[in-house]
């Protein structure tokens, strides 16, 4: 076993590969997976999208073979019991990695793709610790005259949208927001949601958000990267990159490409982000979860022509 269900294999070539098993039940869950990985992962390819090798669904078996990704996912990295310390350099092009498969994607392939599941534990990474977006099972090709797609929540709590959460309203921006939740991760080396910390730090994006609005935002920072040294303005901007990912309204976040261009300098940063809607799961009288200040910060639909909305960019 390598991780997460996956087991190490060794084809008669001698190449090392990953392979997936895939379980069946009553309902054909696993058949209805199998089938969608198989031809969301063949129609495209990129170098930071994991790479199909072969598939077997004979009897029962549903069976995936992937390319063997030496350094295991993204989660057994920076907050596994053997966490191992990466310097920024090595976190930041994690970050630019994916951002670059999530914008072939979202804007580049032949087809528009929207992951629905971008996490910590689906982010592979090779012996150079180049990332790789990986389990395509829950992915879903996107028609090209709609702004999003109405349909049944799927996905990881803690990196959800809130208006797929909320109103089933699925689109490009999700993958977005859980982008930015996953960039605090990799930052800080932290869950999304700890409740064993003191209140006010049991969320990331709102404790991010508030040592934002302190100008505090470098104490975000894993302690171990601030020992070692790094450029405060670089992590700052890529902070502010992943705040604004993290906007509560999907027509507020950018594009893929324009987080790309923030990210590589190529663009200029304009304007302030404001305050992230999550996910509270902090205990309620009523035993409900509940969105952070949802009257204050998740307003109603806004048209979807956003040619309105201030550009943070020039």
């Amino acid at each position: 076993m390598i991780f997460g269900g996956i087991q190490q294999g060794k084809l008669s070539d001698g190449r090392v590969i990953a392979v997936k098993r895939l379980s069946l039940d009553k309902s054909q869950q696993g058949e209805s997976e199998f089938l969608s990985e198989v031809r969301m992962i063949t129609s495209i390819q990129h170098k930071n999208l994991v790479r199909l090798l072969g598939c077997c669904s004979d009897g029962p078996q549903r069976l995936l073979v992937y390319e063997y990704m030496k350094n295991r996912s993204l989660d057994l990295i920076i907050y596994g019991n053997n966490s191992k310390f990466l310097d920024w350099n090595t976190r930041f092009n994690i970050i630019l990695g994916i951002a670059r498969g999530l914008q072939y994607l979202h804007e580049d392939s032949h087809l528009r793709i929207v992951h629905r599941d971008i996490k910590a534990s689906n982010i592979l990474l090779d012996d150079k610790f180049q990332p790789k977006i990986g389990d395509f099972g829950l992915a879903r090709f996107f028609p090209e005259d709609q702004a999003y797609l109405s349909t049944t929540f799927a996905g990881t709590l803690g990196y959800t949208a809130p208006e797929y959460a909320i109103r089933g309203e699925l689109s490009e921006k999700a993958d977005i927001y859980s982008f930015g939740v996953l960039i605090l991760e990799i930052i800080s080396c932290r869950k999304n949601t700890d409740l064993s910390l003191p209140s006010e730090m049991q969320y990331l994006p709102e404790y991010a958000w508030k040592l934002y609005e302190m100008s505090n935002a470098i104490d975000l920072v894993d302690p171990r990267i601030r020992e070692c040294g790094f450029v405060e303005k670089d992590v700052f901007q890529t902070i502010r990159v992943a705040l604004f990912c993290l906007q509560p309204h999907a027509n507020l976040r950018p594009p893929m490409s324009e987080i790309v261009a923030m990210l590589t300098c190529k663009v200029e940063m304009e304007g302030t982000p404001i305050k992230p809607a999550f996910l509270d799961r902090r205990p309620r009288k009523d035993g409900n979860l509940s969105w952070d200040s949802i009257s204050e910060v998740f307003p109603s639909p806004l048209p979807s022509d956003s040619s309105s909305l201030p550009r943070r960019l020039k």
